[in-house]
């Protein structure tokens, strides 16, 4: 039986005992909620994979209070404390070499010699890992490749029974998981687009690498690099210009024609607020378009440009082919 915890003190201290015995806790973050474990105990990372059923090749992300002590566990450089001044705490993921000296279980960071690590802004988030007082290893809480939880009631739909307890932390601003950036190489690579642009972070360190477009398992240094990821139940297609027989519609603008059920991502084609409304979206059409006959979505065009980059790679990934 998985436990609701609220956003009182009492509750964010019994999130961090739970974290402290080994056990898995989800959580909001400004991007979408995490599920997480103790990143310095390996049987409790395990358990992170084991609840999700993920692939063991694909690292996770670890949270901390503080700059300074993400920073502790990876060796930073002038390019990551640009970033971190600029975007810390913030939805903005980096991935840098270990240090020598690293807390962190093996298995968080896939057996890389790198770490992927972030400050996150959520208040919730901010105030569990202060209890805890040391770094949470925490990918988005829901089964590997479904759609990323935007609320509690998203993670007791797909995680109910298999971790200890949800906090509900309310809505996540961003809605969108978090960018990463490797700075482990000569140069920025973009590994992916998220919660800060690309046009934000170019104009805090300048030109930035885009990464492969289809990494292999054995080169993934970071989570949400698969090819088919965030793919709801129902298929999906992306850039549509009509709506076909069958086809619930996720609408960004004026809907197309003819949808029997549809989803505004945003009427006004705000970016921002279209990010935000993504993974409800997918969840709502998911759970209500069967009950309409509808067996596929059909996603209207959203611009490559800002937060567009990051909402078409989601969709890009939710429609690729499944194994």
């Amino acid at each position: 039986m998985t436990g609701i915890l609220n956003r009182t003190d009492r509750d964010i201290a019994a999130a961090a005992a739970l974290l402290a015995a080994g056990e898995l806790v989800a959580f909001g973050t400004e991007t979408v909620y995490g599920l997480g474990a103790d990143a310095c105990n390996a049987a409790a990372v395990a358990a992170i994979f084991e609840a999700k059923g993920r692939p063991r090749f694909n690292p996770l992300i670890c949270h901390y209070a503080t700059e300074a002590d993400a920073f502790a566990d990876v060796e930073d450089n002038d390019t990551a404390r640009r970033l971190a001044e600029m975007f810390w705490p913030g939805p903005l993921t980096m991935v840098l070499p270990r240090r020598a000296t690293c807390r962190v279980a093996q298995l968080a960071g896939a057996g890389l010699a790198t770490l992927a690590v972030r400050v996150p802004a959520h208040p919730v988030a901010a105030r569990l890992l202060q209890a805890f007082g040391g770094p949470i290893a925490a990918p988005s809480a829901n089964r590997s490749g479904h759609i990323s939880p935007t609320s509690a009631a998203h993670v007791l739909a797909d995680l109910g029974g298999r971790i200890a307890a949800v906090i509900d932390s309310g809505p996540c601003r961003v809605g969108l998981e978090s960018s990463v950036i490797d700075l482990s190489g000569a140069e920025p690579c973009l590994l992916r687009p998220g919660g800060v642009n690309l046009e934000a972070i170019e104009a805090a360190i300048g030109k930035v690498r885009q990464p492969p477009s289809s990494p292999t398992t054995s080169n993934l240094r970071s989570p949400g690099l698969l090819e088919s990821h965030y793919a709801p139940a129902l298929t999906l297609r992306t850039d549509a210009t009509s709506v076909q027989r069958g086809e619930a519609l996720l609408a960004f603008g004026l809907p197309l024609p003819d949808a029997r059920l549809l989803f505004q991502l945003s009427a006004a084609r705000n970016l921002n607020e279209a990010a935000a409304r993504l993974f409800e979206g997918l969840h709502w059409l998911d759970l209500n378009a069967p009950g309409h006959g509808l067996t596929s979505i059909a996603a209207m065009a959203i611009p490559h440009s800002g937060l567009g980059r990051a909402i078409n790679d989601r969709l890009t990934r939710a429609a690729a082919p499944r194994d």
